[in-house]
C-alpha cells in the first residue's frame, strides 16, 4: 500500500508546529504534554477503579472540584498531594524516573 505524499507523521508534524527538539517553543509543548498526560493518567486511573471524582476527592481528603481540574490539567498540583491522591484515594503509588 502507497502512503500519500501529503501525509506527514505526528513528530514531524510536531517539529513543524512546535520547532526541533531542543528548542524553546518545543520544550513549552513538551512540559504542557506532560501535565496534561498526568490529568490524563489519573482519570483513567480513577475510572479503572470504579470511582467518581467526588468518591476519589473524599478518599484522598480533597474536593471533587480539585481532582476535577486536575484531570482536565487547569491546576498545578503539588507533589505531597498527588502522592496522597495516589495513595490513599486509588490505593496506588506514585513511580519516578529522570530521562536525559
Amino acid at each position: 500500500m502507497k502512503a500519500a505524499k501529503n501525509l506527514t507523521s505526528l513528530s514531524e508534524f510536531v517539529d513543524q508546529e512546535h520547532g526541533p527538539v531542543g528548542s524553546k517553543p518545543r520544550e513549552e509543548f513538551e512540559a504542557g504534554y506532560e501535565v496534561f498526560k498526568l490529568g490524563a493518567m489519573l482519570q483513567q486511573a480513577r475510572q479503572a477503579k470504579g470511582l467518581t471524582q467526588a468518591q476519589l476527592a473524599e478518599l484522598a481528603g480533597t474536593d471533587k472540584s480539585y481532582i476535577s481540574k486536575l484531570e482536565k490539567d487547569l491546576k498545578d498540583v503539588r507533589l505531597s498531594t498527588l502522592q496522597r491522591i495516589i495513595a490513599e484515594g486509588l490505593g496506588g503509588h506514585l513511580e519516578f524516573s529522570i530521562k536525559f
